[in-house]
């Protein structure tokens, strides 16, 4: 519940229908199309539903650090579920990285430090990007989903577990 299909052979779906056209429900229901590799997640967010959530971890994130009893707190750093964990990075100039992730799921630290390396080499050097608005870059894009992908590939436990 709550999830749809995002990819179908490595081909982005929007909706119904594929990258390169095809109709989903027809391309399931043909046995010559299998076997088949099907990625599911949540439906994408328009930007003013991510603006609004982040607008709204972003108040959290502000009442956390300063009901905190450490002094100087940096704010939340983490929020554990159980059936997710939030993570949060916030940069020295107080760009905040969010990445939801299965609670058992190692190596978001690192995961998190390389969205910043990304952000910092495909949208800051970007002359076209405007700080304070969405990212519409395609190098960075691409990167985001290799280092996403290569995240998910290493499991839930991490690499060597």
């Amino acid at each position: 519940v709550g999830h749809a299909v995002l990819a179908i052979n490595g081909a982005e779906v929007n909706g119904r229908v594929t990258a390169d056209g095809k109709d989903v429900m027809e391309f399931l229901s043909n046995p010559a199309n299998y076997p088949v590799s099907i990625r599911f997640g949540r439906h994408r967010l328009s930007s003013n539903e991510k603006l609004m959530l982040a607008s709204m971890f972003h108040s959290l994130f502000a009442i956390g650090s300063q009901l905190s009893p450490e002094v100087g707190s940096s704010g939340i750093e983490m929020l554990e579920t159980d059936t997710f964990k939030l993570h949060c990075f916030q940069t020295l100039t107080g760009i905040k990285f969010m990445v939801l992730a299965d609670p058992r799921q190692a190596g978001i630290d690192a995961l998190l430090r390389k969205i910043y390396e990304i952000y910092s080499d495909f949208a800051l050097k970007n002359p076209f990007y405007s700080l304070e608005m969405p990212i519409r870059c395609e190098l960075f894009d691409q990167n985001l989903k290799l280092a996403l992908e290569a995240a998910e590939k290493a499991g839930p436990f991490g690499p060597g577990s």
